[in-house]
């Protein structure tokens, strides 16, 4: 938000020096991004009257112009009558007009802020010119640069145009995010009070400036009809707008064209400009339409119908959503409420009649429009902060006596003012005691009632009991916390007294997710892989590359960038993503794991919210072959992760084997190839996960090597699932025992059954005997001629920390695990 020193100085005395100043605004109202001393770009320039005019002997559309400073500059050549030779250009220019000259040694302003152009004494076609006579553009006061820029009879010859139109100026900008819940703040009388009270000066709006304002009745006579139809009021709580008759549609004012320039906004018309005046001056958008151009004489307000369009100001053409707020002719939309007007009511030099609007648009539905559309006007920056609708009036009627004096014209209807709103005003009850007890202050009573009365509030005072009314422009004091921050920041944060807070010294409670967290990160970097962050949300290319459904996914209306469009379903695609780059840059083998957040459109959590899917993925790479399949590398991450660091017991299921996958789990297994995934089950047939390759078409498309594999696993299974602390066993002084098993199994019994009871067989076995054992397996076997079974070797190894086992015990303990084999898996030991 910029703002003009000397615009604010229009509504209350600043005294500081500007580095002062700047420095409390930065302390108490926002951080200056930038100060721009508006003075140093014109600086020189005087006013000078064109006392002769004629024709350039040797150029047509040159002239000579004798033109009089009052003596003023310095070192510039003159005739007889000191008067001195410019050469000028422009069609309009003659004698008796007053003009802006850049004498020689004036930097031109168009070029100020890019490439600064100094003016010389310089010959043009024989005649010796000495400066320039400048027009709007070269003055960066618009956009015309046809003619000389033609100054009012009022200033005298030798002026400085600098001083005659308050351009010794210094523009402040204060960075937005600060005011995002002050829309006062975003107009220079807002600014203004602020300034005042920061000052612990009294501050007094200007009378015009009330929430009772009404017109003047001057004889005017309705002659243009004039309604508004409303059908969204809960959006669009108030709806303003007057006809004027008979506007003289021109070049603004040189004031007024200054005021707008030093803020940075281009000068258009006098109507238009107005509208953009009071907007900066008030933080209130304003908009003019053609009334001709509305042909019904109805200014209808609704929501936007599918299919329809609107081409806006500058010829971009809309295609409407359901939920935009449209202004309509009462018929088609001709405008984007709160955003941007439409092109075809547009203002412009045939216009003769206008409409006035003064409106309050809903912020939320407002800002979501200028999102998708990518139309961030001053208007919409405004209405994005909650702007209060019952300044609309003081506004309205302000602009239309602005409108008379300007262009000419005459009120040609009522007001209509069609509103939905509490006008009752806010109160806040608090106390002295309350407020100083949460700055660490002991202002007294009177003194915080004096701090809220000098930027408008009413404040009743009984004893310790502050009753506060709230100005009809301020949205953003509901509670007696917000009276609180009033008055530290009016008071100063900077006088508040130094005191180092109180901290307990016990130990903070450890927050059980992070930590979790912290040990599977730490086992997983041990293991060598690398974490890393990607965004949540994905192109829905990414999507269907990976063989998800977009229809699965969450679609972001709204996405920060067109690549960002959709919710992720699951993490691994945004894994397999990055494979390609980092071995397109050397890394030929590689693991990248990151814990993140899934999000599923349809499942819900107990909010009625997204539910969200805490997940770990991890993706092994390596761009040349290994022995054996990729799959067993990501296997053996998990089998280190789960079982020899968080002790949780599980089995592997072939996915295309496993009974009625929930749906999260169904819709992250399209990224994997059914017949090289399984699914990780706990020994309660809780899912943790799934484990595999991913599907050929995958590897097409993201450019993946031959050798990848990957695993996603439920965080919050495995956290209900892990053990607390790891297990610490003390080394046994009695030699192990060890021996390998091999069972032939009927060939339809998965490895992950035949290990789940040998694991089972041997927990029974031992248990009795305070038997310990590990299990090792060392491969699976099948015969050509026996396609019907299939053979799996163990290796196992038995002790026992009291004593050392004997060969007839430990036979006795195999022969029990082959006749439990046989009774249960029909499987023989060989």
């Amino acid at each position: 938000m910029k703002m003009s020193l000397n615009w604010v100085k229009k509504f209350t005395d600043v005294h500081l020096p500007v580095n002062e100043l700047i420095e409390k605004i930065g302390a108490q109202l926002g951080a200056v991004d930038e100060v721009i001393d508006i003075g140093k770009k014109y600086e020189g320039i005087v006013a000078a009257k064109v006392v002769e005019c004629v024709k350039h002997p040797n150029a047509d559309k040159l002239s000579i112009c004798l033109i009089d400073d009052g003596g003023v500059v310095k070192d510039v050549k003159r005739n007889e009558k000191g008067l001195v030779e410019v050469v000028c250009g422009a069609p309009n220019v003659k004698a008796g007009q007053m003009v802006a000259w850049l004498p020689p040694g004036v930097t031109v302003p168009s070029t100020f802020d890019k490439d600064p152009f100094v003016l010389e004494a310089r010959e043009l076609r024989g005649v010796v010119s000495n400066g320039m006579i400048a027009s709007a553009r070269e003055l960066a006061l618009g956009d015309d640069h046809e003619g000389i820029l033609v100054l009012g009879d009022n200033l005298k010859p030798g002026e400085s145009f600098t001083k005659a139109y308050e351009l010794d100026d210094v523009a402040i900008d204060i960075e937005n995010k600060m005011f995002t819940h002050r829309p006062d703040l975003f107009g220079m009388l807002g600014i203004a009070r602020e300034i005042a009270g920061i000052q612990h000066k009294l501050f007094k709006s200007p009378d015009w400036y009330r929430e009772d304002a009404d017109l003047n009745n001057d004889g005017r006579k309705n002659v243009l009809k004039l309604s508004v139809s409303n059908e969204v009021p809960g959006l669009v709580p108030r709806f303003c707008a007057i006809a004027i008759k008979d506007v003289k549609i021109e070049d603004s004012p040189v004031w007024l064209r200054t005021y707008l320039a030093r803020i940075g906004v281009r000068p258009i018309n006098n109507i238009v400009d107005l509208t953009n005046y009071f907007m900066l001056e008030t933080a209130q958008p304003l908009h003019a339409y053609d009334y001709d151009k509305i042909k019904t004489g109805v200014l209808g307000v609704r929501e936007a119908r599918e299919g329809e369009q609107v081409t806006v100001i500058g010829g971009k053409t809309i295609k409407l959503k359901k939920g935009t707020i449209v202004i309509t002719d009462g018929q088609k939309p001709i405008g984007l409420g709160g955003v941007m007007g439409g092109a075809d009511t547009e203002v412009d030099k045939q216009t003769k009649n206008i409409v006035l609007e003064v409106a309050t648009f809903d912020m939320n539905t407002t800002r979501r429009t200028a999102m998708e559309h990518g139309l961030f006007t001053d208007a919409a920056t405004r209405f994005t902060k909650n702007q209060s609708p019952r300044q609309n009036r003081a506004v309205l009627v302000k602009a239309v006596a602005a409108t008379k004096k300007i262009a000419g014209g005459r009120v040609a209807s009522e007001i209509v003012d069609d509103k939905h709103f509490k006008t009752t005003p806010v109160t806040v009850k608090t106390t002295a005691e309350f407020i100083n007890a949460r700055l660490g202050l002991d202002l007294p009573a009177r003194e915080m009632k004096q701090l809220l009365e000098n930027v408008e509030f009413k404040v009743e005072l009984d004893r310790d009991t502050l009753r506060v009314t709230v100005p009809f422009w301020r949205m953003d004091i509901e509670i007696a916390e917000d009276i609180v921050e009033e008055i530290g920041r009016l008071y100063g944060y900077d006088h508040l007294p130094p005191a180092l807070p109180q901290r307990s010294i016990a130990p903070a409670e450890v927050n059980e997710e992070l930590a979790f967290k912290a040990r599977v990160r730490a086992e997983l970097s041990a293991a060598g892989a690398n974490e890393v962050l990607t965004y949540s949300f994905v192109h829905e290319s990414l999507l269907s590359k990976t063989g998800q459904d977009i229809k699965n996914a969450y679609h972001i209306r709204n996405a920060l960038s067109p690549d960002l469009q959709y919710y992720r379903v699951s993490l691994t695609p945004s894994l397999l993503d990055k494979v390609h780059p980092n071995i397109k840059n050397g890394f030929d083998s590689f693991g990248v794991y990151e814990m993140n957040k899934a999000h599923i459109k349809g499942i819900l959590d107990d909010e009625k919210l997204p539910k969200e899917f805490n997940r770990l993925s991890l993706v092994l790479a390596r761009k040349k072959p290994a022995p054996g399949a990729p799959f067993y590398r990501a296997k053996r991450y998990i089998e280190y992760l789960l079982s020899h660091n968080l002790g949780i017991a599980h089995s592997y299921i072939p996915v295309d084997e496993s009974d009625g996958l929930p749906k999260e789990w169904q819709i992250a297994a399209a990224a994997y190839e059914p017949k090289r995934t399984a699914v990780i089950v706990a020994s309660d047939k809780t899912i943790l996960g799934i484990v595999g390759e991913p599907t050929p078409s995958a590897k097409n498309n993201l450019k993946l090597p031959a050798y990848t594999s990957q695993f996603e696993l439920d965080m919050d299974a495995m956290k209900l699932k892990a053990r607390p602390h790891p297990m610490y066993l003390p080394l046994n002084k009695y030699p192990e025992t060890t021996q390998d098993i091999c069972l032939r199994f009927p060939a339809d019994i998965s490895y992950a059954q035949a290990e789940s009871f040998l694991f089972k067989a041997l927990e029974n076995a031992s248990k009795p005997h305070g038997y310990q054992y590990w299990l090792k397996p060392i491969d699976i076997f099948q015969k050509p001629e026996d396609k019907a079974h299939k053979q799996i070797t163990w290796h196992i190894i038995l002790t026992h920390p009291e004593r050392t086992l004997t060969t007839e015990e430990v036979n006795k303990l195999f022969d029990i695990i082959a006749s439990d084999a046989k009774k249960e898996l029909k499987a023989e030991r060989i």
